[in-house]
């Protein structure tokens, strides 16, 4: 199980995270809400774990952003915020659970695997929209990425920058959004290092007939050879 926890208090998150990945649940973290939505395209997790009371967005902000994207990944917040009106906003907003802190952490367990539960019956659930290109595409439920309906063989991080770049074939991202999204949660990486990624996707590539283009002081853009 992957995990995103959005949550901007570290200790609540650093006690989660470490409980979480003794039960052998993979924590991707993130502490603003602004870059909340980038991780989530990102990590393509299997349930959310959601703070409302974030930096910069607010978590209602983000999941009202999240649902309105596609985003159908199960969502369980977790708030200080625990009236009967916050529960149903919040609610009403796509959460699919609600838990007010404090709370226990077997409980917040037990909720998680619950979830899970509920969405392995729909095969819609933790999917997101399915961009295509060019013979390329992006499996909604999967993100696996597939080349004229044939698998397409790439590293984890590959995968995770063409990804971010088939949701805007023809248009430039910015270098360091895509850091933030091949890169997320690891802290100990230089920014030069989305250059050697996106040099061994560039290679990969050459067989689709889509170019990976760099665009000196914007970032890079996907563009077919047709139109070079």
């Amino acid at each position: 199980m992957k995990l995103l926890l959005i949550e901007d208090n570290p200790a609540m998150q650093a006690t989660l995270q470490r409980t979480f990945q003794r039960r052998g649940i993979t924590v991707v973290s993130c502490t603003d809400g602004t870059r909340a939505l980038e991780r989530w395209r990102a990590s393509l997790p299997d349930v959310v774990v959601l703070d409302l009371s974030l930096p910069g967005i607010d978590g209602l902000q983000v999941l009202a952003g999240a649902r309105a994207e596609g985003l159908k990944t199960p969502v369980l917040i977790v708030t200080a915020r625990g009236t009967v009106g916050d529960r149903i906003l919040g609610l009403d907003t796509g959460a699919d659970d609600y838990l007010a802190k404090p709370f226990d952490l077997d409980e917040l367990d037990a909720r998680i695997r619950a979830l899970l539960r509920r969405a392995a019956g729909s095969p819609a659930a933790g999917a997101i929209d399915a961009p295509a290109y060019c013979g390329l595409r992006v499996d909604g439920t999967s993100g696996a990425v597939y080349w004229n309906d044939r698998p397409f063989d790439l590293a984890p991080r590959e995968l995770a920058l063409l990804r971010a770049l088939l949701h805007r074939p023809g248009r430039a991202v910015a270098k360091e959004r895509l850091f933030e999204l091949v890169f997320a949660g690891e802290t100990d990486v230089q920014a030069e290092a989305i250059e050697v990624v996106a040099y061994r996707l560039r290679k990969k590539l050459g067989p689709t007939g889509v170019q990976l283009i760099t665009l000196r002081g914007l970032g890079y853009l996907l563009r077919a050879q047709a139109d070079a």
